[in-house]
């Protein structure tokens, strides 16, 4: 890929004397060679910045074959699998193999449509590996929680008095040795004691270990399936301890990637940008220097309206929904919670367009759009964030 040419800008495959298109699999892949006359050919004799190889993005997949190739010269194209899946829509393939992908690739190529997909640098790709992560974890320790809730509710139902949050270290550790209410009501009261006073020794005592088996022994729990009910109330908070220590482990390391990364402390004079909204950013929204006007960001991020019209008829105009679902998230709870901050420019900009009659949706909606574009400014222009230019345009 030239230097000189911006990701997503359209590839001329006829300064090219072949171009190649690869379909990418998890253990092997598949080619297709043709000439810009289109011709299927078997043997290459040429220089590799005289071959355009074309790939369909897929995750990690591809990302070893991609740049074992670019290291060898070879002039590369990065695909995104919507246009290749349209592409093969308007030819009306019915089949879909290997090599018929392959075919479609290097057929996009030669067509003329095919735009350069973004393969971001070294710190981006970290960023996103590890945000991404984070996410993930985040997602499995919400939904530990809310099985221990659930099994708990009827192995248990009581212990919610004493501990309002099951999912507290001293709590998982109780539970782990007492994971139903026969088993604390059959526990030691001076072991129990013994064990709170190890776990939390300022809060809790022999007072909260007698009213625990108290509880326990005048349960409503039926007691039915309860020893293989208590093997998995037992993994699932071992699960969740697990989890939150790798999610400690991976926030640790996220915070070594931000230190020195100029991006990401721009993105932080902004008050209403908390540290995960600065990763999150910097991870989803890569290199803005690919954005040639701030309405390609919006695209991207999929705040973009959606217009639907023919002839009379009018659908409604929606969010197109196309980019990055965690940069939306992101942007929609920072824009919800500037709504509530006092002294925010972006909330004063929010209460000004629900004073000129704009629907609060719609209200949210531009203050994303506004904090996306405040954020590609600042990360283009290394400017000093001024929170008196942020209602200085319209709504969009």
């Amino acid at each position: 890929m030239n230097p000189s040419d911006p990701p997503s800008c359209v590839v001329d495959a006829s300064s090219f004397q072949y171009v190649v298109g690869v379909d990418i699999g998890m253990e092997s892949c598949s080619f297709c060679v043709c000439s810009p006359e289109k011709s299927l050919l078997q043997q290459l004799g040429v220089a590799p910045d005289r071959i355009l190889i074309g790939l369909e993005a897929t995750s990690r997949y591809g990302e070893n074959l991609y740049h074992f190739l670019e290291g060898h010269g070879y002039e590369l194209c990065l695909l995104h699998p919507r246009q290749t899946h349209e592409f093969a829509q308007r030819r009306g393939l019915r089949a879909k193999t290997d090599k018929l992908d392959a075919q479609t690739i290097a057929c996009v190529l030669l067509s003329g449509e095919a735009r350069r997909g973004y393969v971001p640098s070294e710190l981006i790709a970290s960023y996103r590996e590890l945000v991404r992560l984070h996410t993930q974890l985040n997602d499995e320790v919400a939904r530990y929680r809310n099985e221990i809730h659930a099994e708990l509710s009827v192995l248990f139902p009581e212990f919610t008095q004493v501990f309002a949050d099951p999912s507290r270290p001293t709590a998982l550790a109780l539970l782990q040795l007492y994971p139903s209410a026969r088993a604390m009501a059959a526990a030691p009261v001076e072991s129990l004691t013994t064990k709170l006073r190890e776990l939390a020794p300022r809060k809790y005592g022999e007072r909260t270990a007698k009213l625990l088996v108290a509880l326990a022994q005048h349960s409503v729990s039926s007691g039915r399936a309860t020893a293989a009910r208590a093997t998995s109330l037992k993994i699932l908070c071992n699960q969740l301890q697990q989890t939150q220590k790798n999610l400690a482990l991976l926030e640790a390391e996220i915070d070594r990637v931000l230190v020195g990364d100029s991006g990401a402390t721009e993105l932080g004079s902004v008050p209403e940008f908390g540290p995960k909204t600065v990763v999150v950013l910097r991870a989803e929204l890569g290199d803005v220097s690919r954005f040639q006007r701030m309405d390609q960001a919006v695209a991207y991020a999929g705040l973009d309206i959606q217009v639907k019209e023919s002839g009379k008829w009018k659908g409604q105009a929606k969010l197109s929904k196309r980019g990055s679902g965690r940069l939306r998230r992101i942007l929609y709870l920072a824009a919800l919670r500037c709504t509530r901050l006092e002294g925010s420019a972006f909330g004063a900009y929010y209460h000004r367009l629900i004073a000129r009659g704009m629907r609060k949706r719609e209200a949210l909606m531009a203050v994303m759009r506004k904090m996306l574009i405040v954020a590609v400014h600042l990360l283009k222009t290394e400017e000093e964030y001024d929170p008196g230019k942020v209602a200085v345009a319209g709504a969009g």
